[in-house]
């Protein structure tokens, strides 16, 4: 069987791994064009090229896909392309691209999206996120049959898989990841023999998992501290929790949840405590004990090692965009 790969981030780089060692054929590559990062901000290109160059893959990097969009004459070199390939399916994971009906058409087989959700709960760009974000118990992946609407095709397999109370947006894409490239290789080895079963999703239980902006990142410590220690670890290690102390904006990459005061007396953002064990904070509801910070221009530390160039007792943090 010959797969045309899509996609962009690492992610889809574990699954076009998984495929390349199952074995199957790739004659083509499709990946987002080289983006500016990194301190220098010189073009990187994504994980999926790199994994792509390194194995002899072909790689495309269109800017678009849609002939009536804003790059036509783009859109239609890579419509020739896919057309003069000779494949049976597309594989598309995290690509970043839109694809239109002339596209999902072109594959005989069709295309097959590798989505980090328990469809249809999170459709959209950023599930992982939303899910630990919402305080989901449960995620996992979903490989639907593609078509024009977002993220809604017939599901060919499901699995699911706990999220842990210490899992970050880092940890439970790593796992995800893994589960991703081995339930593709599975279907396609299934799909080799015939056409699989697929399953319309529910017309309930739907959410847009929006994409995750910067703006999101400052934390509001009037809100509950559960729900804002759910947002700490949805936003590790993107873009990363902010609070603001004495106009210095502190990035927080781990906390727990605690009982608040019993008196309710505290401000939220007020500073409860700070010592080797952690910077508790008073929250709207319950406080929050801070357990790795970073100051700008300064590395990830624990707390206790924090706390030796950057003072936070009797400080109070505050809400800043």
């Amino acid at each position: 069987m010959k797969v045309i790969f899509a996609g962009t981030p690492e992610f889809a780089a574990v699954a076009l791994s998984a495929l390349h060692d199952a074995g199957f054929e790739i004659p083509l590559v499709l990946t987002q064009p080289d983006r500016p990062g990194g301190r220098g901000m010189q073009l990187q290109a994504s994980a999926v090229k790199q994994y792509a160059l390194a194995h002899g893959m072909p790689v495309a990097q269109p800017v678009s896909l849609k002939l009536d969009g804003k790059y036509p004459d783009i859109a239609r070199e890579a419509h020739a392309l896919l057309h003069a390939t000779p494949h049976d399916v597309m594989v598309v994971a995290a690509y970043g691209l839109i694809l239109p009906t002339t596209v999902l058409s072109i594959p005989p087989l069709g295309c097959l999206n590798i989505h980090a959700s328990l469809l249809p709960r999170w459709r959209g760009a950023a599930p992982i996120h939303r899910a630990i974000e919402a305080g989901d118990e449960h995620t996992g992946i979903t490989i639907m049959q593609m078509e024009e609407g977002l993220d809604t095709g017939p599901m060919l397999a499901v699995r699911s898989m706990p999220i842990a109370d210490d899992d970050t947006t880092g940890s439970l894409h790593d796992k995800l990841a893994q589960v991703g490239g081995e339930m593709i290789v599975s279907v396609l080895q299934q799909l080799q023999s015939g056409p699989l079963a697929a399953t319309p999703q529910p017309q309930e239980g739907m959410n847009y998992a929006a994409k995750i902006s910067k703006d999101e990142a400052a934390l509001d410590f009037a809100a509950d501290a559960v729900v804002l220690s759910r947002k700490i670890r949805a936003f590790n290690p993107f873009p990363g929790a902010s609070g603001q102390v004495d106009g210095v904006t502190l990035k927080i990459w781990k906390a727990v949840p605690l009982p608040g005061p019993a008196d309710g007396a505290r401000e939220p953002g007020m500073v409860i405590s700070a010592d080797a064990d952690g910077v508790v904070v008073a929250c709207g509801s319950g406080a929050l004990r801070l357990l790795e910070l970073q100051k700008p221009g300064g590395k990830r530390l624990p707390v206790q090692d924090f706390l030796k160039g950057f003072a936070l007792s009797g400080k109070r943090f505050t809400l800043h965009r």
